[in-house]
């Protein structure tokens, strides 16, 4: 039988990338959205979800059980993406971002551990980012955001292995998605002390996404995972300098990589 995947997010960017390349691969595949009759072309099914919203979360996942008897495996890939000067962004978009990039998740993997328990078998997938390794200037929340997925799947891995469940992280660089365009973009102050450096970091991160990698790269990475008997705790997907820059702060002094990145962002 083909596996079954559940995809949220699933409707754009590296979730539509995933999707389509496994279904190609002969997966059923179910992607979700917060708008399903927006996406009525695409290649595999879209069901309604919203992270923050457990109703929605439950109906789909009980939809998938009951059409298809199983999950095999879940792709928590729905996401949003934050910048800003932490001092000005508000805590209402702070908190909001980790409704949708930490606790979103959790909501989603808490739906569906009672199935994968009854099948004795089932692979987790957390989208995070490379971000999520190191504190990065005016994306701070998002980092915080994402690191903190990164370390819960740490643990969570350890709770799960007794169920023959498996749990990674897969983090990817940039790619060229829509991303930047629906993240929460603090406002530039005209009197903010932090108007000419924010500016110019936030040129500077749109300019990385336009010019990102093919969200390709994302859909064949995760496929081989998928095939990988008892995957790794975590995966990092991207250019190599991007993923370079990870092992970079594992070697370097705090204060001489705390200065590389500073330089990178011209602050």
């Amino acid at each position: 039988m083909s596996k079954v995947v559940l995809i949220t997010g699933g409707s754009s960017g590296i979730g539509k990338s995933v999707g389509e390349y496994l279904t190609q691969k002969g997966f059923v595949v179910y992607g979700t959205s917060r708008n399903p009759d927006n996406y009525k072309n695409s290649k595999f099914s879209i069901l309604q979800l919203d992270v923050k919203n457990i109703d929605t979360i439950n109906k789909t996942v009980n939809t998938i059980i009951n059409t298809e008897g199983k999950i095999d495996i879940l792709i928590n890939n729905a996401g949003a993406g934050i910048t800003g000067p932490i001092e000005e962004t508000p805590e209402a978009e702070i908190k909001a971002n980790f409704e949708t990039n930490f606790f979103g998740p959790i909501s989603v993997i808490k739906a569906i551990l009672p199935q994968m328990r009854k099948q004795q078998s089932g692979l987790i997938i957390n989208v995070t980012s490379l971000a999520g390794y190191m504190g990065l200037p005016y994306r701070g929340v998002y980092s915080a955001s994402k690191g903190a997925l990164e370390l819960l799947t740490e643990a969570f891995r350890m709770e799960l292995k007794a169920f023959n469940i498996n749990m990674t992280n897969v983090a990817p660089g940039d790619f060229a998605t829509n991303i930047a365009a629906g993240r929460y973009h603090a406002p530039l102050l005209e009197d903010s002390p932090y108007k000419t450096s924010y500016g110019n970091t936030l040129e500077l991160m749109n300019e990385h996404v336009d010019s990102g990698s093919n969200p390709n790269m994302m859909a064949k990475a995760i496929y081989k995972i998928i095939n990988v008997k008892k995957p790794k705790g975590h995966y990092k997907v991207g250019e190599f300098m991007q993923k370079f820059s990870i092992v970079l702060k594992r070697i370097l002094p705090d204060k001489v990589y705390e200065k590389l990145l500073m330089n990178h962002y011209k602050l």
